[in-house]
């Protein structure tokens, strides 16, 4: 099976973190994935509001601190093979680089993280994932943390119900669904 490349879009904000924990989550499942960890500098401020000077020395603490992050999430997990990933510090704007190194690895899948700014603040500020998303030339998946509640779901039943219909009654003792006539394949 051929390596499949994942490029991760990384900046060390809570969203970011979820999208490295989905890039961990999917190299530890299929380990002939490679991931390549992405950080976009600002040329003039670094990493959030840093306001750091902006050379080779800055982007090597940036890598090394991602690194260490990576080898913390990696070693929680204990993924049954070596996982191989890359660190990548580039400098510039964040969509440019990620579809950069998009291209430059061949890349299968990208995963990123979303701020879900909405209104003013995403017009003002824009929506890198956005823009990722319409530009990438491969499957794109934006992680964002869960919102949902957890439910505890009932196991599906199948009913007899009438000639030629079979219903199944799921969790919170909603009404059946029709799922079709019994010859159909399932």
């Amino acid at each position: 099976m051929d390596a499949k490349q994942v490029v991760v879009a990384y900046d060390f904000s809570d969203t970011a973190d979820v999208a490295l924990e989905r890039a961990v989550e999917i190299a530890c499942r299929a380990p002939a994935h490679v991931l390549h960890f992405i950080v976009a500098i600002d040329a003039r401020r670094g990493i959030g509001n840093d306001h750091a000077h902006v050379d080779l020395e800055y982007t090597e603490k940036i890598q090394t601190r991602l690194q260490a992050r990576l080898h913390a999430e990696f070693a929680d997990r204990k993924p049954a093979g070596e996982p191989t990933y890359f660190v990548h510090a580039r400098i510039g704007h964040p969509i440019d680089e990620i579809l950069g190194l998009a291209d430059d690895v061949g890349a299968d899948l990208i995963v990123i993280g979303s701020h879900g700014r909405t209104g003013l603040r995403r017009l003002f500020l824009g929506s890198t994932s956005e823009a990722v998303v319409r530009r990438a030339k491969c499957p794109v998946v934006v992680a964002r943390p869960k919102g949902y509640a957890h439910i505890d779901l009932d196991r599906i039943i199948e009913v007899q119900h009438g000639p030629g219909h079979r219903h199944r009654r799921g969790a919170h003792g909603k009404p059946p669904s029709v799922v079709g006539p019994l010859q159909w394949p399932t």
